[in-house]
């Protein structure tokens, strides 16, 4: 499922313009967002070596400084998961990159290297916790060798650290993508879809891009659990998904009531039996919302947790 998520992006990122976006939206430099994004110019993946013939989908992009065709190279990577040795990884694939710019002589004119931007878009469940830069997966040495570990960083873009007023105040692609991605309501989905297809009216080919993989996202989410046909442009899929949203509202709403119940419920034991064992806490937890109203009818009669539960172990 993580390579599907990352496999889709990679096709979103594709787009010159979503590049653009991400840099001008959620990198705070200056002089990055003053470069010349009609510059930009996706390199292939060509300098994979045989043990990593899997990185040949890697986004690499260059653009152009000046006056002069000189490139910074954007190196995005894509994460649904945390992973402890990202900084490590990100290293091996500036290194990669840097030996075939030199093998293809595009280092600069005095033979130095070109500079690199790597960037780690993460947009997994959680937040991320693991380092950015190699350094710090190193445990600190006495002496000489302290001074000789290696320092490799990568810039950190990750979807959960933005609320959804944040996104919506930036107005850009990526933003609109991220909040798709975690909309507040299935309602959200449909005025997003509406955004964009404003946004681009006069671009057929990104609106069949977002599309398709807004849909690859929503049947992917197993919250959904939805079929879609394949679809060419955003009004298309807004009215393919806008008797599933009723639905989707209606599931929403039921969940809301369902763990509002479960509060209560938990709220009344504890006030009635004291703190209540774990392996009730467990049984509550996977009640069905019927399960539920039934301790809730019987709170009334109950003396103490097992006339509700059963035997119970503390």
């Amino acid at each position: 499922m993580g390579h599907d998520h990352d496999s889709s992006y990679k096709y979103l990122f594709s787009a010159p313009e979503m590049v653009r976006d991400l840099i001008i939206g959620f990198v705070p430099d200056e002089w990055l967002h003053s470069l010349d994004y009609e510059t930009l110019e996706r390199v292939e993946g060509s300098y994979i070596t045989e043990d990593f013939r899997g990185r040949a989908e890697d986004i690499v992009w260059r653009i152009r400084l000046g006056n002069e065709w000189v490139y910074l190279y954007l190196l995005i990577e894509f994460q649904s998961t945390v992973d402890k040795y990202m900084a490590l990884r990100m290293m091996v694939y500036q290194g990669l990159l840097y030996q075939d710019l030199i093998k293809q002589g595009a280092v600069l004119s005095d033979g130095r290297l070109p500079p690199v931007l790597p960037i780690v878009l993460y947009n997994g469940s959680q937040r991320w916790t693991a380092v950015t830069d190699v350094f710090d997966l190193i445990p600190p040495v006495p002496g000489l060798v302290q001074q000789f570990k290696p320092r490799a960083a990568f810039l950190l873009i990750d979807e959960n650290a933005y609320t959804d007023s944040e996104l919506a105040s930036l107005k850009n692609l990526v933003a609109t993508v991220f909040r798709i991605e975690h909309p507040t309501d299935p309602e959200s989905i449909q005025a997003l879809l509406r955004l964009l297809e404003e946004w681009l009216s006069d671009r057929a080919d990104l609106q069949r891009m977002i599309a398709r993989w807004m849909r690859a996202t929503l049947m992917r989410k197993p919250e959904y659990r939805i079929l879609l046909p394949e679809v060419e442009n955003l009004q298309g899929l807004r009215i393919m998904l806008s008797e599933q949203l009723e639905v989707w509202a209606r599931q929403y709403e039921a969940r809301g009531e369902a763990r509002g119940e479960v509060m209560a419920l938990q709220k009344l034991l504890t006030k009635r039996f004291g703190v209540i064992p774990v392996d009730i806490l467990a049984k509550i937890a996977s009640a069905s919302q019927e399960q539920v109203d039934s301790w809730l009818d019987q709170m009334l009669d109950a003396k103490n947790f097992g006339d509700l539960f059963g035997p119970t172990t503390h």
